[in-house]
């Protein structure tokens, strides 16, 4: 009866312990809109390449000529390495490089998104995951 006690404490305690990392983690249709695509260019002014989600920082310049600060999450790691960009290089992406980047807008109007597609200027195309058009294809 000791072990089996023993056993399901164990059991118990595992599937508290994973939980907490999940109820961490949030939802991307609630931060940010699927439906409204923006695309930006800029200079890259950091990448930032940790778990579970890496970003990107980008100086924008506006009409006047101002210096606009964007962030754009980008997905996991997994997924960042199947579309071409690793840990060891970030895809070749530094700061200083111009890039134009297609994202999901954030919902309160700040200035982030979701990237979605990278293009460098030396023609360089990387495509995180698919975009919200093709998410929802087949579905009503």
């Amino acid at each position: 009866m000791k072990g089996f006690r023993f056993v399901l404490f164990c059991g118990l305690l595992a599937g508290l312990l994973s939980a907490v990392p999940a109820s961490a983690h949030h939802s991307i249709q609630s931060e940010f809109d699927g439906k409204k695509m923006i695309t930006i260019s800029g200079e890259i002014s950091k990448v930032e390449w940790i778990n579970p989600h890496s970003y990107l920082s980008l100086n924008v310049k506006d009409a006047d000529g101002n210096v606009q600060k964007w962030a754009f999450e980008l997905g996991g790691l997994e997924v960042l390495r199947k579309a071409g960009l690793s840990r060891a290089d970030r895809g070749g992406l530094k700061p200083g490089d111009q890039v134009t980047v297609i994202g999901m807008a954030a919902k309160d109007g700040s200035n982030t998104g979701y990237l979605r597609e990278i293009k460098t200027a030396d023609g360089r195309d990387f495509k995180i995951g698919v975009l919200p058009s093709e998410d929802l294809a087949g579905q009503n």
